[in-house]
């Protein structure tokens, strides 16, 4: 069974039963493990395409404001996102001669029932459904509304960062080797997701310098990846400190070919 939903999260979750769509997703999120003479337990390499690519270049992505005289700009706000990520990922895909499909976009007002065949997942703040290539957003709650920092950009491009994982072959990789493995299907889940943290950083490093935000800006980001860390239990994006590492380690590398989380040592995807 493959996993429908992939989604970042606001805040640690506390320590309860998962709910149905997480128990679903983490049944796939397990892949063969190699090891190694020293005895370290590394997942094997992918030989993903995206990982053998250049720097992504340099782009202007000016924030249009995401509340504007008082009133919410939320869908404006993430439309243009999506042209960004759209614009710099494609480009960088034709010059690596890559095939590229630009996802699909939903927006809700609030939470639905159902999305995507589904039941709605329980603390999502947005998400991607992996089988219908789809970017789902929702327009309230605590991720987005009444906001003014860094963090709703981010969140766009880690789900984002799923996309490109399934254009690319990594999720049907990871998928494929989850089905003969479920030993460490939280830890490898955790590494699917802090590659998508990692790819985020390499857009939002690759447009800095036309988001006209200040160094206390990133930190307030950082603070707030960190935040959005599970420390409990149920670990299914990693700690808040691994979640900041990969993501500056992207921004900082400005290159996919450094979100090769797979061959990270267990203690760099707790």
């Amino acid at each position: 069974m493959r996993s429908l939903l992939s989604g970042a999260r606001v805040r640690r979750p506390a320590r309860r039963p998962a709910s149905p769509a997480l128990r679903t997703a983490l049944a796939t999120t397990c892949l063969a493990l190699a090891v190694l003479p020293s005895g370290v337990a590394q997942a094997a390499p992918f030989r993903s395409p995206l990982l053998k690519t250049g720097r992504l270049a340099a782009t202007s992505c000016p924030e249009p404001p995401i509340v504007d005289g008082g009133v919410p700009r939320t869908r404006e706000y993430l439309t243009a996102a999506v042209r960004c990520l759209n614009g710099s990922w494609s480009a960088h895909f034709a010059q690596a001669g890559l095939r590229f499909r630009r996802p699909a976009v939903r927006f809700y007002e609030e939470p639905a029932e159902r999305v995507c065949g589904v039941p709605w997942p329980t603390g999502a703040a947005a998400f991607y459904c992996t089988e219908r290539g789809t970017l789902v957003f929702p327009l309230t709650g605590a991720w987005i509304e009444n906001r003014t920092d860094l963090y709703p950009l981010k969140v766009a491009a880690h789900e984002y960062g799923h996309h490109l994982q399934s254009l690319t072959g990594i999720r049907d990789d990871y998928e494929t080797r989850a089905r003969s493995d479920r030993t460490r299907r939280a830890e490898l889940g955790r590494r699917y997701e802090l590659q998508a943290d990692c790819l985020a950083g390499v857009f939002l490093g690759s447009v800095r310098h036309s988001l006209s935000r200040t160094g206390q800006d990133w930190r307030e980001l950082s603070e707030a990846i960190r935040a959005s860390g599970d420390e409990g239990e149920y670990r299914t994006h990693g700690t808040g400190a691994d979640r900041v590492r990969w993501f500056e380690r992207g921004r900082r590398a400005l290159s996919p070919a450094a979100c090769d989380t797979w061959t990270a040592t267990p203690s760099l995807v707790s």
